[in-house]
């Protein structure tokens, strides 16, 4: 059932229209996160959704309820910021029951909602610190556990763990998802991290200058991209693409189109032992990343390719190699770049 509804959904800054008409309905229990390059449009969405930027033109339906010019205040919505904004001054506790003090519910019932947000977020031992007394993990689990305690119908999150390092943003993001599952919310996230679109989303919805280029589940978006621009976008390394005058050995490519190819899809052995139908080429770096090898090659046609094996390598940069291509896994993008179906 369509909880969330945003219906020809529009925004200008002056004459600039940064978003474009977006049409997207979210259903009750989603994990919906928002991702594209800087300035796609994503954070303003999502700052439309939250009231903090007015809404030009179009409609924003929250379970029935037209919200499109209610103030954030009334839009049962709550939303962690990237830079947790807390109260440096306020403990803990004093951080997550604030907005229920401005709300005028009664002291027995802020504990009990702060105290089970903090259990469920592992900050009991916390509650009566400052800011300053934790650490950045533990300052944004603070940040979510004020929204929490709101208990809102929707969870909104702008990039919240981009000032985390790597090792906090990966047991962090695996809170975030643990907590969703939990409290079984419905929450819109951005993130300009593919990485962390892919684990944590039920849907993606990927943008491009204030358009939805495509939406659908992870794995949708990874095997079966719109276009050029999401088949790059999902998937790390990105999928290669080449010209498909370049790789004859997939067959079905449009006129002036393009080939694309997962980096799994590509298969590199020493050119001594080429087989019918593989392409020549030369290895140009080898990234040994322990679990797995990245290595980037240079056919003798021109293309440039990487490689991605579920093992170590024996192959140095400047070694001849053949390179076997899994035509049957090979996208096909026509001129401008959108998928083509076979024939």
């Amino acid at each position: 059932m369509a909880y969330l509804q945003l219906q020809g959904i529009e925004k200008f800054f002056g004459s600039h229209r940064a978003i474009k008409g977006v049409d997207l309905t979210i259903n009750q229990g989603e994990f919906v996160v928002f991702v594209g390059p800087s300035g796609c449009g994503k954070s303003t969405l999502l700052r439309l959704i939250a009231g903090l930027e007015h809404i030009d033109g179009g409609k924003l339906v929250l379970d029935g309820r037209d919200i499109t010019h209610l103030p954030s205040s009334k839009r049962d919505l709550a939303m962690v910021f990237q830079s947790y904004a807390l109260y440096p001054h306020m403990s803990v506790y004093e951080n997550m029951s604030f907005a229920l003090k401005l709300a005028k519910v009664d002291e027995a019932t802020i504990r009990d909602k702060v105290d089970r947000a903090a259990k469920i977020l592992n900050l009991t031992p916390y509650l009566q610190r400052t800011p300053k007394e934790l650490s950045g993990g533990q300052r944004q689990r603070v940040a979510i556990g004020r929204a929490i305690v709101r208990a809102p119908k929707v969870f909104l999150f702008d990039e919240p763990l981009s000032n985390l390092d790597a090792a906090l943003r990966g047991q962090t993001r695996i809170e975030i998802a643990q907590l969703h599952r939990d409290l079984g919310a419905t929450t819109i996230y951005v993130t300009h991290d593919q990485v962390e679109a892919m684990t944590l989303a039920d849907r993606i919805v990927v943008l491009r200058d204030g358009l939805i280029e495509q939406v659908g589940t992870p794995l949708e978006l990874y095997d079966r991209p719109a276009n050029q621009f999401v088949a790059q976008f999902i998937g790390s390394p990105q999928m290669n693409v080449v010209e498909g005058a370049q790789v004859p050995t997939v067959p079905h490519v449009p006129a002036g189109g393009f080939v694309g190819l997962r980096p799994e899809d590509v298969t590199l052995t020493p050119a001594a032992e080429a087989t019918p139908g593989t392409v020549p080429g030369t290895v140009r770096l080898v990234e040994a990343l322990g679990a797995e090898t990245l290595i980037y090659v240079a056919t003798d046609a021109g293309a440039q390719l990487v490689s991605r094996l579920a093992s170590r390598s024996t192959l140095h940069s400047g070694d001849r190699v053949a390179i076997a291509i899994n035509a049957g896994n090979a996208h096909r993008f026509d001129a401008q770049g959108r998928a083509a179906r076979l024939p």
